[in-house]
């Protein structure tokens, strides 16, 4: 039975199956497209909330020195995921690597994994546009109804209607193909990336060197809420981490981490790129070297303009600039986080859709899935499927509380694209690797253990509830994807052998 659990998936069978014209995805992305793509999910919520959070109840001003620290972390799961998509160039990410190094029920976790991860953050930051519009609607005179904005009625009833159309016509984008979403992004992403230099630049010339002072405060302990809202560290070790001082700029870390979720969706796109040995590595490491940047440079400025103990935890980079008496900047941004906020779910949304794709076409899930749009050449089933079902999630639930269950399972598939870096470099030394993550297995380790020192300043409510959706996976995988999957149909045998299948079928 082992055997079969662990059974891999040849790389050459992967690429194999992208061949197959009703099931092969449009290669149409350039790393421009990738980079821009990684940008645009990436700055989002967290660089236009988190910082103002962690300045004050965790770091003070060196919270910059803890977006460097999350900003290593990403870095060292980034190489390891630039090796696996320039040289594994298929749907799936952090799924289909699993597949080719780990064996099928790691790549099945993996994959269960990513649907909860972009699902939930695409619902999330649907949630959190959606507050952004209502305000601005709010403020050009305009009301929702209370039952339609989120929030319980009269009688009860709520549901959020702007969070749940922004699905949708994301949805209805992502159908009509992947060059066109890039298109939207970039027109996104140029208004996000301009309202983040107005911050930097017209924020410098409000820095107060006092603000600065102390960089690194004092140390406090940290408070825990109850055992199940104690961080898993706690709980294990008897050691709780520290507001401020210098491990409160871990623990901030651990925190502002939600700001980097995102740029391994690039590794989604592998299969819809022109060249991607040469391009998933420039989009994957540019788009991050781009957004720890920015984001290092705005955490300055702003613990600059507004001394840390006074910052806004909702609304950080704007009501900074109302402080110092300029609210023409604080609307300026307000918009920009709003639009900006449109790519983040757009991006997670097409992560999600490929992720589910990839496992339907491997028989883990039904095949009904694994087709393409015949004139797009999009996964249109999934995406459908996946944008009306999240659609009803933000429209319906309160999603603030579940929103650490994206951090988790982020860390998760670095974790595992890591160790399975490691593995395939002795199982499959013959492959050609177009870019190879140095230092293996120094580095790789390091990425594992940096990625669950993370997740173990993570509530333990989070861990139990990311059980939780672990348990149901394993059950959907033994009850049915286990019997349908191809490689246990036999359907990808005799490939892979140094035998390029006919017509680059494996049938």
């Amino acid at each position: 039975m082992s055997s079969t659990l662990f059974r891999t998936k040849r790389v050459e069978q992967s690429i194999a199956d992208t061949e197959e014209p009703e099931h092969a995805l449009k290669k149409s992305l350039s790393a421009l497209d990738l980079t821009v793509f990684g940008v645009g999910v990436i700055i989002g919520t967290g660089i236009f909330v988190l910082t103002g959070t962690v300045a004050k109840n965790n770091a003070g001003p060196a919270v910059a020195l803890a977006f460097v620290v999350a900003g290593v972390v990403c870095a060292l799961a980034a190489l390891c995921y630039a090796e696996f998509a320039s040289t594994v160039p298929v749907a799936g990410s952090a799924y289909t690597f699993s597949y080719a190094s780990l064996g099928e029920l790691p790549a099945w976790i993996i994959g269960w994994d990513l649907v909860l991860e972009f699902a939930l953050g695409t619902a999330v930051v649907a949630v959190g546009w959606s507050g952004y519009i209502a305000s601005l609607l709010d403020n050009a005179g305009w009301h929702l109804p209370e039952a339609l904005s989120g929030r319980d009625g009269a009688d009860g009833f709520g549901f959020d209607i702007l969070a749940a159309a922004l699905v949708l016509v994301l949805t209805g984008i992502l159908v009509l193909g992947t060059k066109l979403s890039a298109r939207v992004t970039s027109i996104v992403v140029a208004v996000k990336v301009t309202v983040v230099l107005v911050v930097i630049i017209a924020g410098a010339f409000f820095i107060k060197g006092d603000n600065y002072d102390p960089f690194i405060p004092k140390s406090q302990p940290v408070e825990a809420g109850g055992d199940l809202q104690a961080p898993l560290i706690q709980l294990m070790f008897g050691w709780a981490p520290s507001n401020f001082g210098v491990m409160g700029i871990f623990t901030a870390a651990s925190v502002v981490f939600f700001a980097f979720i995102g740029f391994d969706v690039v590794a989604t796109a592998a299969e819809e790129t022109r060249n991607p040995q040469r391009d998933m590595p420039r989009g994957i490491l540019g788009s991050l070297l781009i957004c720890t940047t920015l984001y290092v440079a705005v955490s300055i400025v702003v613990t600059g303009m507004q001394k840390y103990t006074d910052l806004s935890v909702t609304a950080p980079l704007a009501d900074a600039f109302k402080a110092i008496g300029h609210p023409w900047y604080a609307g300026f941004i307000s918009f920009g986080a709003a639009v900006g906020l449109t790519t983040v779910c757009m991006i997670l949304l097409l992560g999600q859709t490929r992720v589910f794709f990839a496992m339907s076409r491997d028989g883990l899930l039904p095949r009904f899935f694994s087709h393409v749009h015949p004139r797009f050449k999009t996964p249109h089933r999934p995406t459908i499927l996946l944008g009306v079902i999240i659609a009803i999630v933000a429209g319906f639930t309160p999603l603030s509380e579940l929103a650490e269950l994206v951090n988790i399972g982020t860390l998760f598939a670095f974790v595992v694209v890591a160790i399975g870096v490691i593995i395939l470099r002795r199982t499959r030394p013959d492959l050609p690797r177009s870019f190879r993550t140095p230092w293996v297995p120094v580095l790789p380790i390091l990425s594992v253990l940096a990625s669950l020192w993370l997740m173990l300043n993570l509530p333990t409510e989070t861990w139990l509830r990311f059980a939780g959706w672990m348990v149901l996976g394993f059950l959907v995988y033994f009850l049915y994807g286990r019997s349908h999957s191809r490689l246990a149909r036999g359907e990808e045998t005799g490939v892979g052998q140094g035998v390029k299948p006919p017509n680059g079928s494996p049938e």
